[in-house]
């Protein structure tokens, strides 16, 4: 008996692409032993995107989808991806063919294998600037020093997980999720492989500097406590260096060095300010954190959606 596979796909404003990749994932699966449907999560898309959507979901009932009622994020997609899913394993990707269907049988094989959860990395991509590939290794960097994970550079969304792990990932309620981490934390047995990201089909990317900024410090608030410690640590240190100066100023005052006037005042005033609105911006990321997990709102609202029975 075939066994039946789930792929998980997000899509914001991804009209051009979708037809597209469907077409690449049936003809992937037509020499594949594998019953597969596909799930499609509009992730507030402005263009023609669920009218594609619903034409193809129409014609094949191996296509289901859910629309968010507004944008909620990449993460959140593959949040209700994963909570709605019901194959025996379930691969996610991107609607862009920036993630090659052709890595599916490898991915499948690895399963079969044995494995709970196979990653991918990329390989190195000459159509990425110079300062991207260094922020995002500056990162990853950052992340696997701070952090009690450790995630390889280069690690998109791009996976395969097996039923006892989408089971745990249905269980979590994070509020700011990043399951690239996430994936490492829960363990099971794991395999990455190497694959050569495409380019875009058609249309632009969606992430943003900003966007990646947002998200490089939502993944690294979201697994280590350290820069708190960091902070700590750092007005500690700052506070002996202070004392430090006490004998000088006495010393001046005595012998009457005093040089009078405003600038030595400015700029210790000025140091000690930044470095108290520094670590209270620390303390407030988490505090922020705190505050809206405790509120305990859905990571997503479904608008619509259409699930077939076909697992």
């Amino acid at each position: 008996m075939k066994k039946n596979v789930s792929l998980v796909i997000p899509l914001h404003n991804e009209e051009a692409n979708i037809r597209i990749l469907l077409a690449a994932i049936h003809q992937v699966f037509l020499g594949l032993p594998y019953n597969y449907t596909v799930l499609l999560i509009d992730d507030g898309s402005k263009d023609g995107s669920m009218r594609v959507v619903r034409e193809m979901a129409a014609a094949d009932d191996r296509i289901n989808f859910i629309s968010f009622s507004r944008n909620f994020g990449h993460q959140s997609a593959l949040k209700a991806g994963y909570d709605h899913a019901k194959g025996e394993c379930v691969i996610s990707l991107d609607a862009d063919m920036q993630h090659p269907p052709s890595l599916i049988p490898e991915m499948l094989q690895r399963w079969e294998e044995g494995y709970d959860v196979v990653y991918t990395i990329r390989g190195e991509e000459a159509q990425i600037s110079p300062f991207k590939k260094r922020s995002s290794r500056q990162f990853y960097r950052l992340l696997n020093r701070i952090s009690d994970v450790e995630i390889e550079e280069g690690t998109p969304d791009f996976r395969l997980v097996s039923r006892p792990v989408l089971n745990v990932l249905k269980d979590l309620n994070e509020y700011d999720l990043f399951f690239r981490g996430l994936i490492k934390w829960i363990g099971f047995k794991q395999i990455g492989i190497i694959y050569q990201q495409q380019k875009r089909v058609h249309g632009a990317s969606k992430y943003t500097f900003k966007k990646m900024a947002s998200f490089a410090l939502q993944g690294i608030t979201s697994f280590s406590i350290r820069p708190l410690y960091a902070a700590a640590y750092l007005g500690f240190i700052i506070s002996l260096f202070s004392i430090l100066y006490v004998p000088y100023v006495m010393f001046s005052y005595f012998t009457g060095n005093a040089i009078s006037g405003w600038s030595s005042v400015l700029v210790t005033i000025a140091f000690f300010g930044g470095l108290q609105l520094m670590i209270l911006g620390i303390i407030g990321v988490y505090l922020g954190k705190l505050f809206m997990q405790a509120k305990q709102r859905p990571q997503y609202i479904i608008q619509e959606h259409l699930l077939h029975e076909t697992p």
